[in-house]
C-alpha cells in the first residue's frame, strides 16, 4: 500500500535550517483553497477556546519535557475541525506529519510502513479511526503504550515473535462515531476533545477572516448572514462563502454585501435557518404524507427515493439538532417548529394520543 506523502511542520520563521536543507530551495507550490482557509497556529484558532486551551498546555508541557505529545483522540461531528486541529500541533512542534484514514487500514502489513519509519516526535494522523478493523486496532496497542511492534516469524511450531523498538511518536484520531470504538482503543489515548457546534460570532469571525485570505471584500452584516446559515460547522461556512465570493464576482463588482449574500444563497436554495432543498423536503414529505408522524427513517426514504444512510447520516441529524424533528418510540414526528418554518398549521392533537405525553409513553 502506498503511504501518503509527509508533511513537513511549520516551525518558526527564524529557525536556521538543519543539516540537509537547502537555504535557496524554491518554496512550496501554493496550497489548495481548503489548506489556505485553514489555521496554521493555536492563536489563530477562533472557537473550541477549551480545547485549544487544554492542547496549548500539552504543547507546552511536552516542549519543556522535550517528549511527544500525548495519544490525542478528536471526535465530533463533520467539518468542526479536527484535521485542522491535527495540522496545528504539527505545526506548532514543527514535525512530520502522515496522514492516513482507517479505512485504508484493511491489516496489519498495511500499518507497519506508517510505524516503523516514523521520525522522533512526529504525528501520525488517523482519520475515521473508528473503521479500523479489530486485528489493526489490537496490533496497535503496544505501539500506544510502549512503542515496540510484535512481528510474528515462520508458522506453526517454527514460529518466534521478535518485539521491534520504535521511535517515539503521536497518534492523533478523529472519528465522527467514538461510541463505535472499543474501550481498550479509547482508553489508550491520554487526551479525548470532544468538538462542539459553532456559535454563529465565532463562525462569523472565521468568514470575515478566509474572506480576506481569499482576497474578497465582506460586510458585517453579509458575515453574519452566512454565519446564520452556515449549521455551526466551518467547513459549511467557508462552502457558502467560496459560492457567494463566485456569485458577486459574476454578477456584481465582488464586493459581498447583505443583499448578494441572500441572492447567491437563494439561488442554490439556502433558506434562513441552513437548510437545503433536501432538508425541507424530508420535513414537507414527513407532513404532507405522514401527517406530521409518527413514521420511521425506511418509510421516509422509500417516499423521497432515498438511502436510509442518506436519511439518516445527512438529513436528520441537522434537523434533530434544531428540533424541528423529534425521535419517539413509534418514529420520527415534526414539532410545532417545522410546521411554523414551512408556513403551515399545525393540526390540534387530542393530549390523549400525544406520543409525547409522558403518560401515553409509559403505555407504547
Amino acid at each position: 500500500m502506498a503511504r501518503e506523502v509527509k508533511i513537513k511542520g511549520k516551525p518558526d520563521d527564524d529557525r536556521e535550517p538543519g543539516a540537509g536543507e537547502d537555504r535557496h530551495a524554491p518554496p512550496p507550490p501554493p496550497d489548495a483553497v481548503e489548506e489556505k482557509l485553514r489555521p496554521q497556529r493555536l492563536s489563530e484558532i477562533i472557537g473550541q477556546r477549551a480545547v485549544a486551551e487544554r492542547l496549548s498546555i500539552a504543547l507546552a508541557a511536552a516542549k519543556k519535557r522535550n517528549e511527544p505529545l500525548p495519544h490525542i483522540l478528536f471526535d465530533g461531528p463533520p467539518g468542526l475541525g479536527k484535521t485542522t486541529f491535527a495540522g496545528v500541533l504539527h505545526n506548532e512542534l514543527g514535525v512530520e506529519l502522515n496522514l492516513t484514514s482507517g479505512a485504508s487500514l484493511d491489516k496489519k502489513m498495511d500499518v507497519m510502513p506508517y510505524l516503523t519509519n516514523a521520525a522522533e516526535g512526529s504525528i501520525l494522523f488517523i482519520d475515521e479511526i473508528h473503521r479500523l478493523p479489530r486485528a489493526v486496532e489490537e496490533f496497535i496497542y503496544p505501539v500506544m503504550e510502549d512503542f515496540r511492534v510484535d512481528v510474528v516469524l515462520g508458522e506453526g511450531m517454527a514460529a518466534r515473535t521478535i518485539n521491534l523498538p520504535l521511535k517515539k511518536f503521536t497518534i492523533i484520531g478523529a472519528t465522527t462515531r467514538s461510541g463505535m470504538l472499543s474501550a481498550p482503543l479509547r482508553e489508550r489515548f491520554h487526551m479525548h476533545e470532544h468538538l462542539e457546534f459553532y456559535d454563529p460570532e465565532d463562525l462569523a469571525r472565521i468568514i470575515t477572516i478566509n474572506a480576506a485570505k481569499l482576497r474578497a471584500t465582506i460586510s458585517d452584516e453579509a458575515a453574519w448572514e452566512l454565519a446564520g446559515r452556515s449549521r455551526g460547522t466551518p467547513r459549511i461556512a467557508n462552502s457558502r462563502l467560496r459560492w457567494v465570493r463566485d456569485y458577486a464576482i459574476a454578477r456584481a463588482d465582488g464586493a459581498i454585501d447583505l443583499s448578494i449574500s441572500r441572492d447567491a444563497l437563494a439561488m442554490q436554495e439556502i433558506d434562513s435557518e441552513g437548510m437545503d432543498k433536501q432538508d425541507r423536503r424530508y420535513l414537507d414529505t414527513l407532513i404532507r404524507v405522514f401527517k406530521g408522524g409518527p413514521t420511521g427513517a425506511e418509510a421516509l426514504a422509500a417516499t423521497m427515493t432515498l438511502s436510509v444512510d442518506t436519511i439518516r447520516d445527512e438529513v436528520e441529524p441537522y434537523l434533530l439538532r434544531r428540533e424541528f424533528v423529534v425521535r419517539t418510540p413509534r418514529g420520527r414526528v415534526a414539532t410545532a417548529a417545522a410546521y411554523r418554518h414551512l408556513g403551515l398549521a399545525q393540526p390540534e392533537v387530542d393530549p390523549e394520543d400525544d406520543l409525547l405525553n409522558p403518560q401515553r409513553r409509559l403505555f407504547l
